[in-house]
């Protein structure tokens, strides 16, 4: 068992971490913008309010072991890189609305930020830091820590917990896409699909939106379908799209495709431990011009197109494009503020444009049995996307599902129409939002 009173003497004297950006890391930078920054949260509700100077100390204590998360970003003449903070932020209290937007001054002193309200300790993350597995670990010792220290619990290294007293591994700090590419791209998918559409938020307001639901019978309703409750619930966004642009476009011959994009770890498909992005999406769906879909036939098409999609050697071809950009000679002898140029260009048109919105899910979050009297709930929350007003994410804890809806604009249009099926389906759905 580790425990951690302050700072971890052993790392005090060491020469701070510094990383070139991952190659899923490299394109956040450059598609950042004024109101928008692709940033997200996870966050652990404890069952008292948080005593914000016992996070902070554990998150000193907590920090040394995890130097590729307490990074601010640098940039050089070529590229950008994480580099390794002295000291981590100070915790401070949330704000009116989660994920106000992180700035280039922000994320050049600190690329995530540790939050406090009432009973909840939450954590947000500059997207070019880790992905959400690795956001998850980071953010389950910095509770499990907070455990210790609040209520002298014996929490074991167990469920991700890890011994803060020792140094991570090398594969810790790895960058995966390289070794793991395919030869062979596979092409881009540039189809222009549905966007939903509606007045934004005059003051850059996010609304948050979560359904909870029982765990079991989401999981049963999925197995009696024969798919997984990713590719169920991507059903109920799917069919909730179709209605939404129907209503929009009676003609069904104008209507669009209607794709969800799925993000995949590829830690299941390929192994390793990686603390940094190690993420590839798959886009599902279906052309809304073919016809009408009931629910049984869009759980069974996404499942497919899951099944398909989700494989080493074709997650393998989804990045390579991406990797082979990298190692070009010619894209590496060319000044950063050029790559900007490009990157923004790709991601503004092929980066959302193919999706409707990402859902995103964490799966079961499990947490070593001392911390479970302490722990009430763990959520995960996207920022909305750049340049359409809509994620969702979720995430399993405690025998309860939580489907956070996120959305920039006044009327909560998706919201409404995806609950409604969730309860028609036979959930009950209790349903929490900080909308105004």
């Amino acid at each position: 068992m580790a425990t951690g009173n302050g700072k971890n003497e052993s790392n005090k004297k060491r020469k701070p971490v510094w990383m070139r950006l991952d190659n899923a890391a490299l394109i956040f930078p450059a598609a950042l913008r004024k109101g928008w920054s692709n940033a997200y949260r996870i966050s652990f509700s404890f069952r008292d309010f948080v005593d914000p100077a016992v996070l902070d100390r554990a998150l000193a204590a907590v920090a040394p072991r995890f130097p590729s998360v307490i990074v601010r970003l640098r940039r050089s003449l070529f590229w950008y890189y994480l580099e390794e903070l002295p000291e981590p932020p100070a915790v401070r209290e949330d704000s009116y609305m989660p994920l106000v937007g992180m700035t280039r001054k922000e994320i050049g002193k600190c690329a995530i930020r540790v939050l406090y309200y009432r009973n909840r300790m939450a954590v947000e993350y500059f997207h070019s830091v880790t992905d959400g597995t690795g956001a998850l670990v980071f953010a389950k010792n910095l509770a499990a820590e907070y455990v210790r220290q609040r209520y002298g619990a014996e929490v074991p290294c167990e469920y991700d917990v890890k011994d803060i007293s020792e140094k991570p591994g090398p594969s810790e700090l790895e960058d995966c896409f390289a070794k793991n590419s395919g030869e062979v791209g596979s092409p881009r998918d540039t189809r222009n699909v549905f966007r939903l559409k509606g007045e934004r938020e005059p003051d850059g307001f996010l609304h948050v939106t979560c359904g909870m639901l029982d765990s079991e019978l989401l999981y049963n309703k999925a197995k009696a379908e024969g798919v997984t409750v990713t590719a169920y619930v991507t059903a109920v966004l799917v069919e909730s799209l179709l209605e939404i642009q129907a209503r929009r476009v009676p003609k069904r011959s104008r209507r669009k495709h209607v794709k969800v994009q799925i993000p995949v770890n590829l830690r299941k498909l390929y192994g390793g431990d990686t603390m940094r992005n190690f993420v590839a999406v798959a886009n599902v769906g279906v052309d809304a011009r073919m016809g009408e879909y009931d629910f049984d036939e869009l759980v069974k098409l996404i499942h497919h197109q899951l099944r398909i999609a989700v494989t080493p050697k074709n997650m393998a071809s989804v990045f390579y494009r991406n990797v082979a950009d990298e190692r070009n000679p010619l894209m590496k002898a060319v000044p950063l503020f050029l790559k900007n140029i490009v990157m923004r260009m790709v991601f503004d048109a092929v980066g959302e444009n193919v999706s409707c919105l990402s859902l995103s899910n964490l799966g079961r979050v499990e947490v070593p049995e001392a911390m479970r009297e302490y722990v009430t709930a763990v959520e995960f929350v996207l920022g909305s996307q750049a340049q359409a007003p809509y994620n969702a994410s979720m995430t399993s804890y405690g025998g309860v599902t939580y489907i956070n809806i996120v959305r920039n604009t006044v009327e909560p249009e998706l919201e409404k129409e995806f609950f409604r099926r969730l309860v028609k389906l036979g959930f009950n759905v209790k349903i929490d939002s900080n909308s105004r």
